[in-house]
Parts: C-alpha cells; sequence; structure tokens
C-alpha cells in the first residue's frame, strides 16, 4: 500500500517522530510543501491508496477523477470542507478525520485571543518598542459574558475555559437540546439574542452550508460596540467585508482572527490596515503535542480501515 502526504505543511511529520508507525502500514512518500494547483497535487498522488491530507489541499471530483487507485482518503484535522464528500462517496473512497485532537490548544487559542484584544497587547507592545509607555485603561474578561457559537469539543473547552475566568457563559449552537445546556453548564440562547448579550463572541465553528456567512452585516450590527469577536473555526463563517466595516466604523471594538476566507491572508488585505484585530495564521492547532496526537489518530484510522472496521469516517 502507497500513503501519500501530498501538503505537509507545516512540517508536521517530520517532527512526530511517528514515521516507524506509517512505514507498518505501508510505503509513506511525504511532500513538505504545499500542492498548490490541481495539476501539482495529482501528480504527488500517483500511485497512492491512500492520501493524508494536512495543508488543506483541495480533493475536489477533477481531481478524484485523475486518481483511480485512491481508495482512503485520511484528513489530518476535523474539518472536511477541502474533500468532495458526494464524490467520494460516488466512488467508494473512505474519508475519515481526526476529531477532538486539537480541542483543548484550539479553545486555548481562542481564549488568547480574547485576552490579547481585551488587554491591547499587540498595540502596547507596538507603543513600548517604539518608545512610548501608553497608560490607557484597558477591560478584563472577568465578569463579562461569553458568547460560544459551536459547542463540539472545542466549543465545549472555549466554556469551561471562560467560566474559569470568571465570566457568564452563553452558547448558540446549530442543534441545542436541554440535555446538552445542562451537560455543557450553560444557556443555549438564539444566535440574534446571543449577539445582542455578548461581550466577548467566540466562533468555532466548521465549514458547511449552514455555517458560511453566518456572521454577516446583520449579525455584526447586533453586537455589542464594546464587543470582541474571536474566530478560531473557518474564515468563511465570517463576512469579511462587514468585518472590516465593523471594525473600521465603531460597530464592533476588536476582533481576534486564527482563519480567513484566503489563506494566507493577502498581502493588501484591509484586516491589516487595521489597529483593532489581532491576527494569527491558521496555527491554533499546531504544536508538538497536538500534531502527534493527530497523525496517531490518523494511522489509527489507516489500520482500522485495512482491518475493514474503518474509525471516524466522514464519507
Amino acid at each position: 500500500m502507497i500513503i501519500v502526504i501530498p501538503d505537509d505543511v507545516p512540517g508536521i511529520m517530520a517532527s512526530s517522530n511517528l514515521e516507524q508507525e506509517f512505514r507498518e502500514l505501508g510505503e509513506i512518500r511525504v511532500f513538505d510543501s504545499p500542492a498548490d494547483s490541481e495539476s501539482l497535487l495529482v501528480e504527488r498522488l500517483s500511485g497512492a491508496d491512500v492520501a493524508i491530507t494536512v495543508g488543506g489541499s483541495g480533493f475536489t471530483e477533477s481531481v478524484l477523477n485523475s486518481c483511480p487507485g485512491l481508495k482512503h482518503i485520511a484528513i489530518f484535522g476535523i474539518g472536511v470542507d477541502s474533500v468532495d464528500l458526494d464524490a467520494c462517496c460516488k466512488r467508494g473512497i473512505t474519508v475519515t478525520n481526526t476529531p477532538a485532537y486539537s480541542a483543548s490548544i484550539v479553545a486555548e487559542k481562542a481564549i488568547a485571543l480574547a485576552l490579547a484584544a481585551v488587554h491591547q497587547i499587540p498595540q502596547f507592545d507596538r507603543a513600548i518598542r517604539d518608545g512610548g509607555w501608553p497608560q490607557e485603561t484597558v477591560c478584563q474578561l472577568h465578569g463579562k459574558t461569553l458568547g460560544v457559537i459551536g459547542t463540539g469539543p472545542i466549543g465545549q473547552r472555549v466554556i469551561a475555559l471562560g467560566k474559569s475566568f470568571g465570566m457568564e457563559v452563553i452558547a448558540w449552537t446549530i442543534n441545542p437540546s436541554p440535555q446538552r445546556a445542562s451537560e455543557y453548564g450553560v444557556r443555549f440562547l438564539s444566535l440574534d439574542d446571543l449577539l445582542t448579550v455578548a461581550d466577548v463572541v467566540s466562533l468555532q465553528l466548521p465549514l458547511s452550508p449552514l455555517s458560511e456567512g453566518l456572521i454577516g452585516s446583520h449579525q455584526l450590527s447586533l453586537m455589542k460596540t464594546s464587543a470582541i469577536l474571536v474566530n478560531v473555526g473557518r474564515g468563511a463563517v465570517v463576512d469579511e467585508d462587514a468585518l472590516v466595516n465593523a471594525l473600521q466604523g465603531g460597530g464592533i471594538a476588536s476582533a481576534g482572527l486564527d482563519v480567513f476566507s484566503t489563506e494566507p491572508l493577502p498581502y493588501d488585505h484591509p484586516l491589516k490596515n487595521l489597529d483593532n484585530v489581532v491576527l494569527s495564521p491558521h496555527n491554533a492547532a499546531n504544536t508538538l503535542e497536538a500534531n502527534r496526537a493527530g497523525l496517531a489518530i490518523a494511522i489509527q484510522n489507516i489500520y482500522n480501515w485495512q482491518q475493514g472496521l474503518p474509525t471516524n469516517v466522514v464519507a
């Protein structure tokens, strides 16, 4: 069996010390740069039985048509938006992912972005480096209301961390229930009501037809002018033009973003010119510990699939 990682960016395989485990499954081929075109992706997948996608390469129908031997796509991560699941189902290609492997660290990043924004850490850092000694008054998280949008494993951890900071936590999810509210220790509100009352709004939603563009100009207009928006889910969950307008016009106070509609963020993107936004390069889950845990799940997924007992199947 030939296993190909066509897009090992930023070098997860090399830092995991799991190469021997992969070699016990079959021949492993690793490419340590983005597969930034369909033709390059197809070239790298030549002869592959299994593909492990790390960098989010687009497994479109046309790519799948050019890889007739492909039988299993193992997604390193939770989101499945880079793979055409319907096309995989038609071709009998098994698709698996690695759920919850990085929930704790991504939740940490969500709170870190909120802290950086509310305490204006980037602004103060720049001012001091430029010779200043700013004394502006800032806000705090303690006693504020945290609105958690998306209550999967990451969202559940954000809820716990928010409570540890002394925040009141409210939540929104596509499928709320009294049982989940009791289990998580939160109140589920409508999206509009949550946005109206929250001081910090944290998004940790995968991209899907239901979540794409969920936060647009109307939703942003409901938020407090003192509110902070944090996004560690997917960039396209937020209308970026509407967010730029809200940040420029004082509709909300600030934002902390780890994800963007286009990545890497274009050189001339207007978010780069705003002082009231904290930018992070979609690396919330990129720790040695999380990377190793995620690859270990991918290995187990491939092994179980070989044995006819696939796990973490999404298609």
